[in-house]
């Protein structure tokens, strides 16, 4: 199956669900034509079809919790309960049980991809190995939410620069948002659960972010509280794309349950409720893009933080250490590599189908 079939059978799939943004899905497809990096994101639907595929021997793994949809642009910082600056993984859309192999070569290609795109400037070679050798660390001691006080100094200050003008975050999020007059009712029942007390007044937005999810109804509520503006959203869910991509006939949103296992220090605020994952939008709760980050930084140590975490959430899986550690002795040095390679070539072709699909030079 090509690219564009499969693109169109995932998303007659997805309409099953939920109701779909067409602009905001005709924008997806606009972006997958960019270039891999982008094309990697936008497209995890495939990759699930493909993994199996192309990596038979990478299929016996150990199965976790995953994450699923892992790439080097999903990550963000939020505020715990205490307060604390924390680093971890925010998007659990894709969330489902997978060999634990699933995880970490998507995240190892996505930063290969990113590499050749030029947002990261390490080699592939240390790329990989520093996702590797943040995963190993992570498994060998139980795991530990990666808090941005005391410790990490390095990943710290990335954070902490994009928090330096918090207008930047405010202008930015105005510009992906169009007003609406109101609301579904299910979206602002559960947007409104995590608003402050007594329940402010509110401006109602549609929002266009992200990449893979584009197309999902999103909405944003912004208000003036307490001397300053304050944000929540409501996504859409959705069960994960390896639902459709294995076949699975009662396929329902695993993001909860694998969410509340993980290693971390939770965002309070981020949580489903109904058919809507809803979260709190602040400098400090979004995103680390690379684009935000210091021109000068420690980019081995960003992406072992990265392979960190994503242990951190297979550790959700009692268990499942001591059985990561036996599978890991029994391959070689460079799995992950030629794992990368054989997937990046697939994107890399994937990406060329889409491109002539739309009649665009280049391909």
């Amino acid at each position: 199956m090509k690219i564009v079939k499969a693109t169109a059978l995932y998303e007659e799939w997805v309409k099953s669900f939920i109701t779909i943004v067409v602009a905001d899905l005709e924008a997806k497809h606009q972006m997958m034509a960019d270039d891999e990096f982008a094309f990697l994101r936008a497209t995890f639907y495939r990759w699930a079809q493909l993994f199996p595929e192309l990596c038979p021997d990478l299929q016996n793994a150990p199965v976790v919790n995953s994450i699923g949809d892992l790439h080097v642009e999903q990550y963000s910082t939020w505020r715990d309960s205490e307060a604390r600056l924390i680093l971890g993984i925010a998007d659990f859309d894709e969330a489902y049980q997978l060999p634990y192999t699933f995880d970490l070569v998507r995240l190892a290609t996505s930063a290969c991809k990113a590499i050749e795109v030029g947002d990261l400037g390490i080699t592939k070679t240390k790329a990989c190995q520093a996702i590797l050798q943040g995963y190993i660390a992570s498994i060998a001691c139980g795991g530990k939410p990666i808090v941005l006080e005391e410790d990490n100094p390095e990943l710290r200050a990335m954070a902490i620069a994009r928090l330096a003008v918090p207008s930047h975050f405010w202008r930015k999020l105005d510009s992906q948002c169009r007003s609406v007059k109101t609301l579904t009712e299910r979206a602002q029942m559960a947007v409104e659960s995590i608003l402050p007390k007594p329940t402010p007044k509110y401006q109602c937005f549609q929002r266009r972010a992200g990449v893979g999810s584009l197309g999902r109804q999103r909405f944003v509520i912004t208000a003036n509280h307490n001397g300053a503006r304050i944000a929540r959203e409501a996504k859409a869910l959705l069960p994960s794309a390896c639902s459709w991509a294995y076949g699975e006939k009662k396929p329902s949103s695993h993001l909860q349950e694998i969410l509340d296992a993980s290693v971390r220090s939770p965002d309070p605020y981020l949580k489903t409720k109904g058919k809507w994952v809803i979260r709190r939008l602040s400098p400090s709760c979004s995103k680390m893009e690379l684009s935000a980050l210091p021109k000068v930084r420690d980019e081995a140590a960003l992406l072992w933080a990265m392979g960190f975490e994503a242990a951190n959430v297979h550790l959700g899986t009692a268990g499942v250490a001591a059985k990561i550690k036996k599978d890991f002795a029994k391959r070689s040095a460079d799995w992950l590599r030629r794992a990368v390679d054989v997937m990046s070539d697939a994107v890399r072709q994937d990406y060329k189908d889409w491109r002539r699909s739309r009649n665009l030079t280049g391909a």
